[in-house]
């Protein structure tokens, strides 16, 4: 079809007006109706983009604007077909751009620039056959969301513009439809008024992104209602109260409640939790409809200084959300919202903060049904204002109130019938200011029965949680006792991190310790991971864009990529980190208070194991601890399970009789005699809890918690095994340019080994670097020490090797080197010591730091190269998935299998990753090392220098060697991308250090056992 167009003029006013529009009905309720009809005006619309607010007329929206037929398509010159949800940044017109916080535009307040995209859509529509008759009621246009400004025309009728992005916005159009051709045109502007109070840590992207429908509503409809169901918990009773705009009537078959709308009434109920989301259907039956209930009764509280829900407090395990598909942006579907909300709860989480805006309705319907408390938060954000020092800030400025105002109206009445929604949240890093006590005196107008949230709030003032982000573990320790000052007011509140652990790139690290503080204080009722998922953008070019790769002038890189799923929402190791740090069941024993298992060595660069001195055989008698660390919810849910593994094999698995304990209760729990003499072999316990049958959110047999324990061989035997010490039996033999020792040729100028076994050997070295992971760098507001750039600085990425000496003996090789940077007098002196018994070869590595070392080592071990036909990895030590110092709870003891390519972990901006933590041994291309004491495994097909120097996964070309390293010990890793660093437990301090591997012949006979790593 074609459009033939006059020019008209357009007055674009409204775009730069500090008020919400004009033209919407009341906020309201969302719902859908068991009587009125609806039709989605989603699909396939046209649309033409414009690079300025005024350079098109609005012709195209004119009721005498003339259709004609030709054939399928559109035929208007320049209008193409744009998809609705959608952004048309995304579908070949414009470009993302992504910030942080800065404003992508100049800071004028309204105003914004001349060059502003525009992008104007047509849907041509007619109304259903069976579509009431139009005398029949009203009926109202429904957006869900477009971003920042539109304007409407429905036939040729202006009905009015409106502002904030994420929030819906209705239009009674009933008297303006006809049954066939009606016309809407929406112009959509990239920017206006309203960019200033959504500058939200996200890619800017402009268009209709949530669904556009069309509602008939019927006379004496319900227009809108406020489901109040609260939960007495002593005496078990719920009392629902429905008050409706029309009189109608409210039933509940399940529990006999028939009242009249405004009626209260009282009766014994089961309650909802996010653990138990129990909902009862009822209908609010009116003149005109009958609307579906889902009613979950509970009650929310501040009390005793603590937010209690049906008078229990609660443990908020979260995640900050904000919705986003690697190809459509913010415009989801139902089943990605499930598929989100299904994650979490397999994943432990139980609570998400809508970071920083309302989510599509139809997500709170799913934390409703399947059990997540909610933090919703407003569609505000003014953080570039920071950079003026908060002058000009909307939220103090009077004139921007009633934007505000009707932003928190939008919230709360769309979303006030959730039971899942227990905090409002009024907005993000907005400053503070005379707006946002208006937006929490409103709220407190009008709902009661949550609380309200702000972390901008300092003290407290509007508020009803002492929230904080990225604070640091030891002030959280210090809010935790007490002992953090601030108004009185503060200091008799909850406290929540309603951001915290950094998920960007290989991280976050210290989860493990921020739960035990959560666990120790009860003023700390837990925090929400930031965040989600990854917001890469699927890219031909690099896989996922981030920000800069689409020639954005201002720009914060990959900072957009910092959730717990990679952008394809496969799991990352931090999300498989935080599964295990937040589950709801404790199995405690001997080692560990935490995970179960004593952490295993590798941790120091001084010799030291890194572990707490326990050996996992001293006073036990096979008791095991169990604690119900749910809520709400008893363990009947749950069946549990142990297996005995011998060397890493399991030898026999059975069931393990386990109470229904109920929240908080303990029980100690006999394991069975061990199944077989484990004498001269290192034993162990693994006890899981696992799903009992299926459920709404996860299968029969879903692993819910797990802990290992050590029985016997302690770090400190199983240096001597397995085979014994390699003594040394035979010595080196010169040659004209090689050395022989057992099974190895060594270069007799270097001292390098060439062959170990027959199998080629290159570039073995002492190795220190490793590419810096994002919260290695750190982020460049933070004033304390930020090791990948100082790391840099110092020269760590080329270090120097000076040949000293070569030196036999009668039993042993020895190779002497410095290791230093350029340009600084610190140094490593080296030496490598090799011996054999004539079958295996060990090489033991002394380290010696000289001059003064101020910061800590990214690594310290050894690195060489295999032949790229070294392909797979078979392992005896922590899996499947990788491990660092402080991210090292999910990695459980066992033998495991991967190829080399399934061991890299595909960061959207490629750093160190992939080592597996506390290896007995390794297999790979023929070899078998074996550590004394155990170590970290990596093993990749490009160099270090060239995943340090990649910017996208594109740009890493697998190579003709596999390059392995062998770690002594590793850096912890931290959350400095944007909060605190590495825990100094965690970093690896430049000390005198000695370790060992032993090298001989793999053997492809030895058998695997389950379960093996399927990355």
């Amino acid at each position: 079809m074609s459009f033939r167009t006059t020019a008209s003029p357009t007055s674009t006013e409204y775009v730069e007006d500090v008020s919400p529009g004009s033209g919407a009905l009341p906020p309201r309720a969302w719902y859908a109706s068991s009587d009125a009809v609806s039709l989605s005006l989603n699909g396939s619309w046209a649309f033409r983009l414009s690079p300025t607010a005024d350079a098109q007329d609005d012709s195209f929206a004119a009721e005498g604007y003339a259709i004609e037929e030709e054939g399928e398509g559109y035929d208007a010159g320049d209008w193409t077909e744009i998809e609705v949800p959608g952004h048309w940044g995304l579908q070949g017109h414009g470009a993302p751009i992504y910030t942080n916080h800065l404003y992508p535009f100049p800071v004028d307040p309204p105003r914004v620039p001349t060059e502003n995209p525009t992008g104007d859509h047509l849907r041509v529509f007619d109304l259903p056959a069976d579509w009431p008759a139009l005398s029949d009621g009203g009926c109202v246009l429904r957006f869900d969301g477009v971003e920042s400004c539109a304007r409407v025309w429905l036939n040729g009728t202006d009905i009015g513009e409106f502002k904030g992005s994420r929030l819906p916005h209705e239009f009674a159009v009933g008297h303006l439809l006809k049954p066939r051709g009606n016309v809407l045109a929406v112009r959509v502007h990239q920017w206006s008024a309203g960019s200033y109070l959504e500058d939200q840590d996200q890619w800017w992207l402009p268009g209709i992104f949530r669904d556009v429908t069309l509602l008939h509503r019927p006379a004496g409809s319900a227009l809108d209602f406020f489901v109040h169901a609260s939960y007495e918990h002593v005496e078990g009773l719920g009392t629902l109260r429905v008050d409706s705009d029309v009189d109608g009537r409210v039933t509940v078959p399940e529990l006999d409640v028939d009242v009249e709308t405004g009626e209260s009434v009282t009766v014994a109920v089961e309650p909802w939790t996010a653990e138990t989301p129990r909902l009862y259907d009822g209908v609010l039956a009116t003149e005109g409809e009958q609307v579906p209930l889902r009613i979950g009764f509970r009650t929310v509280v501040r009390q005793d200084g603590l937010i209690k829900v049906n008078g229990t407090p609660v443990l908020f395990k979260g995640v900050n959300r904000h919705e986003w598909h690697p190809e459509r942006g913010r415009a989801l579907d139902l089943e990605t919202m499930r598929q989100d909300v299904l994650l979490m709860k397999r994943h432990n989480i139980n609570a998400v903060r809508t970071s920083h805006y309302p989510p599509h309705p139809a997500f709170l319907d799913l934390c409703d049904e399947y059990g997540l408390w909610v933090i919703d938060e407003c569609d505000l954000e003014t953080h570039g204002f920071t950079e003026q020092a908060w002058r000009d800030n909307p939220v103090d400025d009077d004139r921007w109130t009633p934007a505000l105002l009707d932003r928190a109206a939008r919230m709360v009445e769309r979303d006030k019938n959730h039971p899942s929604v227990v905090i409002w949240s009024l907005g993000n890093e907005a400053g503070t200011g005379r707006g946002l006590t208006a937006m929490a005196e409103w709220i407190r107008g009008r709902d009661t029965s949550r609380l309200i949230h702000y972390e901008g709030d300092i003290d407290c003032r509007d508020t009803d949680v002492y929230s904080r982000m990225y604070a640091a573990h030891a002030e959280v320790e210090r809010i935790g006792r007490g002992l953090d000052g601030g108004t009185h007011r503060r200091r008799d509140l909850p406290f929540v991190l309603c951001e915290y652990g950094h998920a960007m790139g290989n991280g976050p690290g210290g989860l493990a310790d921020y739960q035990r503080l959560f666990e120790t204080y009860g003023r700390l009722q837990g925090g929400f991971i930031w965040e989600w998922i990854d917001h890469g953008i699927k890219d031909e070019r690099y896989g996922f864009a981030y920000g800069g790769d689409f020639g954005e002038e201002l720009h914060d890189g990959n900072f957009v990529c910092d959730g717990l799923l990679f952008p394809d929402r496969t799991p990352s190791p931090g999300l498989v980190e935080y599964k295990k740090v937040i589950e709801p069941v404790r199995i405690e024993g001997w080692g560990s208070p935490l995970a179960g298992r004593s952490r295993a060595p590798g941790g120091g660069a001084d010799g030291t194991d890194g572990t707490d001195g326990t050996d996992g055989t001293d006073g036990t008698d096979g008791t095991i601890r169990v604690t119900n660390a749910y809520d709400f919810a008893d363990l009947s849910a749950l069946a549990f399970e142990w297996s005995y593994q011998v060397d890493g094999e399991t030898v026999e698995a059975g069931a393990l009789s386990v109470p229904a304990l109920a929240p908080g209760e303990s029980a100690d729990v006999k394991l069975p005699t061990p199944p077989v003499d484990g004498r001269g072999a290192e034993t162990q316990w693994t006890v899981r809890a696992v799903l009992t049958a299926e459920t709404a959110w996860g299968p029969k047999g879903h692993q819910v918690a797990w802990a290992q324990f050590p029985l016997g061989k302690g770090s400190s035997e199983r240096v001597a095994r397995p085979g014994g010490r390699v003594a040394p039996s035979c010595g080196p033999v010169p040659g004209e340019r090689r050395i022989t020792l057992g099974p190895a040729a060594f270069d007799a100028r270097t001292g390098a080994p060439r062959t170990i076994g027959g199998v080629d050997v290159t570039g073995l070295r002492l190795d220190v670097w490793r590419a810096p992971t994002d919260n290695d760098n750190g982020a460049h507001w933070q004033p304390d020490e930020r090791y990948g750039p100082l790391w840099r600085r110092l020269g760590l990425h080329r270090m120097q090797h000076r040949l000293e000496a070569v030196e036999l003996d009668d039993d042993a090789l020895t190779v002497r080197s410095r290791v230093a940077p350029a340009g600084w007098e610190v140094g490593l002196r080296t030496a490598y010591r090799w011996t054999s018994d004539g079958t295996r070869l060990r090489l033991t590595v002394s380290v010696a730091p000289e001059g003064d070392w101020t910061l800590p080592l990214p690594r310290l071990g050894v690195r060489f190269g295999l032949s790229s036909a070294a392909d797979r990895v078979r392992w005896f030590g922590g899996g499947p998935g990788e491990a660092y110092p402080d991210t090292r709870s999910a990695s459980m003891l066992g033998r495991w299998e991967s190829a080399v390519d399934d061991l890299q972990t595909p960061y959207v901006r490629p750093q160190e990753n992939g080592a597996r933590a506390d290896v007995r041994w390794a297999e790979i291309g023929g070899l078998r090392i074996e550590g004394e004491p155990e170590f970290w495994f990596t093993a990749r097909r490009w160099t270090t220098e060239q995943l340090d120097a990649a910017e996208h996964l594109t740009d890493l070309t697998p190579g003709d060697t596999v390059w392995v390293n062998l770690d002594h010990g590793q850096q912890g890793i931290g959350s400095q991308s944007c909060g605190p660093g590495a825990l100094p437990q965690y970093h690896l301090r430049p000390g005198p250090a000695e370790f060992s591997f032993v090298f001989s012949e793999a053997s492809s006979r030895r058998s695997m056992s389950e379960p093996r790593s399927r990355r």
